[in-house]
């Protein structure tokens, strides 16, 4: 008979298995659990072992559409859960999720958690293309989400979809606030001197990119000694932003003074002043509550998911999506008003300590798993 406890983390990139699960992997361990991590590639495994956790490498591309690979992937993880027999698995993102719910129960594990971070592309676009490839996946969260012990959302309104349109019974549904963020790394950082707004995203239309683009294009003509930040990797895939005319328009005419990726999110934060995130839609944003615990203001969407770190007026703004003018008149408050600046950073301090420190949420995340 099994008695070791086993903990798999089925993760959709490495780079997110130890940026946005190392507390939880470590606080795993400490409580006597083997952990292994699952990821598509070698990529910075040596990151994830020195949190003491084992790396397997199974092949997934999380943006494809291609059956053949997909049903590889899953067999994959049956093969996995079969061989190693995991007490308790988490797998994030949409393939993890589906595929991470049916290959566990098939497998008889217990305790199946399945973490939805955000609906994604496929439900907020509008082409033809996404509503084909979202009423599939419909089908498949249907299937996966009914093998889940447990099914964790990061905000009330991505709960309620999925439960509305029956995806999921809400008996088995959780919320948690994001995936947390440690305070003790992302500490409050001095203000810089020169009035300086910034985001960090992929390079995509449904972060926002293109109305702070826009909203920075604006603003400069009358501010121009006011810094505009921008931090993302243009990527190749559905949603995407063409490089090549962005930069010509944003980048090449010193609208935005632009960077690709970084492992050091905390020396950009640092030269920021205000955190901008225009997404159309989040889970819960990481990069917000980075910000937030480094004492920074926001501005965000009213919209799932980023409403939810935002006390309108006290750590910050929230603007209807896709409203450049509305990003426009909330920027223009901090440039008109600096002080707002000092005084809403530490709002967003304190509101981040009181709800989204990294130890208050992987409290609630293991009780919901264990």
């Amino acid at each position: 008979m099994n008695n070791r406890k086993i903990f798999v983390l089925i993760s959709p990139k490495n780079r997110t298995s130890y940026n946005f699960r190392g507390d939880l992997i470590k606080d795993m361990i400490k409580l006597g659990y083997t952990v292994y991590v699952t990821g598509p590639n070698r990529i910075d495994v040596d990151k994830i072992e020195q949190l003491g956790a084992r790396f397997i490498e199974i092949q997934n591309d999380k943006n494809g559409v291609n059956i053949i690979a997909d049903v590889r992937y899953f067999l994959q993880l049956l093969k996995l859960f079969k061989k190693i027999k995991p007490t308790i698995t988490l797998g994030y993102t949409v393939k993890p999720v589906i595929y991470t719910a049916i290959a566990a129960r098939l497998a008889g594990v217990k305790s199946i958690n399945s973490m939805i971070t955000g609906v994604g592309y496929l439900f907020i676009s509008k082409s033809k293309r996404a509503r084909i490839l979202k009423y599939i996946v419909l089908i498949l969260y249907r299937i996966g989400l009914k093998c889940a012990s447990n099914v964790i959302f990061q905000n009330p309104d991505d709960l309620n979809e999925f439960v509305d349109n029956k995806l999921v019974s809400r008996d088995k549904t959780y919320i948690v606030n994001g995936s947390g963020v440690d305070m003790s790394r992302f500490r409050v950082a001095p203000m810089p001197e020169k009035l300086t707004f910034f985001m960090l995203s992929r390079m995509m239309y449904s972060k926002g990119v293109m109305e702070y683009a826009m909203a920075a294009e604006i603003l400069k003509r009358e501010f121009p000694d006011v810094r505009f930040m921008m931090l993302g990797a243009f990527e190749n895939i559905q949603d995407s932003i063409p490089e090549r005319q962005f930069r010509e328009r944003f980048i090449d005419s010193e609208i935005l003074d632009y960077s690709g990726e970084t492992n050091d999110v905390v020396s950009f934060i640092a030269q920021s002043s205000v955190y901008v995130l225009p997404s159309y839609r989040e889970g819960t944003p990481r990069t917000v509550l980075e910000a937030m615990s480094m004492g920074r203001p926001i501005i965000t969407t009213d919209t799932p998911g980023c409403r939810e770190t935002v006390v309108d007026g006290h750590n910050g703004f929230l603007v209807p999506v896709k409203d450049v003018n509305a990003l426009v008149f909330a920027m223009r408050k901090f440039i008109e008003d600096q002080s707002r600046v000092s005084v809403m950073g530490r709002a967003s301090e304190n509101y981040c300590s009181d709800k989204y420190r990294v130890e208050i949420v992987n409290r609630e995340m293991i009780k919901i798993m264990i």
